[in-house]
């Protein structure tokens, strides 16, 4: 049987939705009266640039749920209360302030996150006040999902096959907030201010709008429902940078304005039904769970490689490396494929999944670049960055994490560009320089001939850069490099 408590506070954090949000669900069942909060945690703002489109897409979010939250409780004074400090601190006081007697918040598994936790929850405790966590943002959490000898999988085929079998109803219900919405309490009188601008908390305005990324739940609601019309052909245009394939839901699932159970439940059941483009994003939510897995119960991996043997791998560095870098970063690679991912992260804060996947490969394997260098810039510039998901990525592509690409299997950035996006669209939209050049000679400029060259309008090493490197060569250094791997297997 549930505790009743007089008064609870739910604190929002990667659940900007009142739908099917399970910790919303479960504060309210468990408190007679239930205020709602969200932090705007200095200890992360502080680090990150003064434009950035996360806060600006969660601060538009915020608005959403303040109405939704108006609006499901019917209560005059109702809504969202809003805090711009250390979160740690902020809930502590907010909730003596308010003298609840529990807090309500869904379950993190990033280390910095836990910590911020684990600090709270000794504080409320010295106070006398409970603290929950409940799972919301994926299916199956922690050790839920073990091989038969009880260990976590490090392999995600068997992990996914697992997965699917233990999949029910149960796990996917929805947690429906509205017979519970009365218990909603009305903000204290002080305390009723609306969402703060960007300007309030020290931020400006990003291209978000020009954009037209969709924020809050009706945001997700939307992008998912325009999806399910071409999920079953997700199969065959996932892969294609310059089709509309993805379902752009990343970012929706890093901050839960949708709800990872709703998207489960819609794939599940065309996938039943038979659709193969649904079977291949469901495929794609549980190696969303899995990473989530790794993390949590291999938390090394989010400083060192998951395979410790593959820490050994000596990077290039020094100026050259720092060049060869600021070269990646800005799309100055000479590779055109490559330069366009660069080009569309820089420019949108998205990066599409098989551009994901060749742009790392180049840096790692090409360039020779540490993959935390990739890591980080891909932290910094990603909408939907997830630590889990970022950074079973990075280790998939530099070959050190769980079920990684083999390291002598490295992307020929060239034969990629050809094979998907094989007319040179997605390539002239982000590198109109390039425009000019026939279909064969814009996935590699350098063997166009010179009277190619000057009709379409370019200069190699003016209009566009030469090849950093040349793919041979450099897969002959990588296949060297990581040659350590096998000498410090066999010591």
């Amino acid at each position: 049987m549930k505790q009743l408590f007089d008064t609870g506070l739910m604190w929002f954090r990667r659940d900007l939705r009142v739908t099917d949000n399970a910790t919303l669900h479960q504060a309210l069942s468990c408190c007679r009266q239930l205020h709602c909060v969200f932090v705007f945690d200095r200890d992360i703002l502080d680090g990150l640039p003064r434009v950035d489109r996360r806060v600006e897409f969660i601060r538009e979010s915020l608005v959403e749920l303040d109405a939704a939250l108006r609006q499901l409780g019917g209560v005059e004074g109702g809504g969202l209360i809003v805090r711009h400090a250390a979160a740690d601190a902020a809930i502590v006081s907010l909730a003596q302030q308010l003298s609840v007697q529990s807090v309500f918040a869904g379950r993190d598994h990033e280390p910095q996150a836990l910590a911020r936790d684990a600090r709270v929850k000794a504080a409320l405790a010295q106070a006398g006040i409970d603290f929950q966590t409940c799972k919301d943002q994926v299916i199956f959490e922690g050790r839920e999902i073990l091989t038969q000898g009880g260990t976590v999988y490090g392999v995600f085929t068997p992990y996914k096959n697992n997965w699917l079998s233990r999949l029910s109803a149960e796990q996917l219900r929805d947690h429906d907030a509205r017979p519970l919405a009365a218990r909603l309490a009305a903000r204290p009188t002080g305390l009723r201010a609306a969402v703060p601008g960007l300007q309030d908390i020290g931020f400006e305005t990003s291209n978000l709008a020009s954009l037209k990324i969709p924020a809050g739940q009706q945001g997700g609601q939307q992008l998912f429902e325009t999806f399910i019309e071409r999920i079953d052909n997700y199969h065959a245009s996932r892969d294609y940078p310059a089709i509309k394939g993805p379902s752009y839901l990343g970012v929706h699932l890093r901050f839960g304005t949708v709800s990872i159970r709703q998207l489960v439940a819609s794939a599940w059941q065309r996938q039943l039904a038979g659709s193969q483009g649904a079977a291949v994003w469901l495929s794609e939510l549980i190696w969303r769970d899995f990473y989530f897995s790794i993390l949590a119960n291999f938390p090394h991996v989010a400083q060192f490689a998951f395979k410790p043997e593959y820490d050994a791998i000596e990077w290039e560095s020094g100026p050259q490396a720092d060049a060869l870098f600021a070269a990646w970063c800005d799309g100055r690679t000479g590779y055109p494929l490559v330069d366009a991912a660069m080009a569309q992260i820089n420019q949108t804060g998205y990066m599409h999944n098989r551009l994901r996947m060749v742009a790392g490969s180049f840096l790692v394997k090409d360039l020779g670049l540490d993959w935390h260098w990739g890591e980080r810039y891909f932290a910094q510039m990603l909408n939907d960055f997830d630590l889990s998901a970022n950074n079973g990525g990075w280790q998939w592509v530099a070959s050190c994490g769980c079920d990684a690409q083999p390291f002598f299997r490295i992307f020929n950035p060239v034969s990629q560009s050809e094979k998907f996006d094989p007319q040179g669209k997605f390539i002239r939209r982000y590198l109109p320089q390039l425009a000019g050049l026939g279909d064969k000679n814009i996935h590699a400029p350098w063997i166009a001939k010179p009277l190619e060259l000057q009709a379409a309008g370019i200069t190699l090493g003016v209009d566009y850069p030469h090849p950093l490197v040349d793919h041979a060569a450099a897969r002959a250094r990588t296949l060297k490099r990581y040659a350590v791997v096998k000498k410090t297997r066999l010591a």
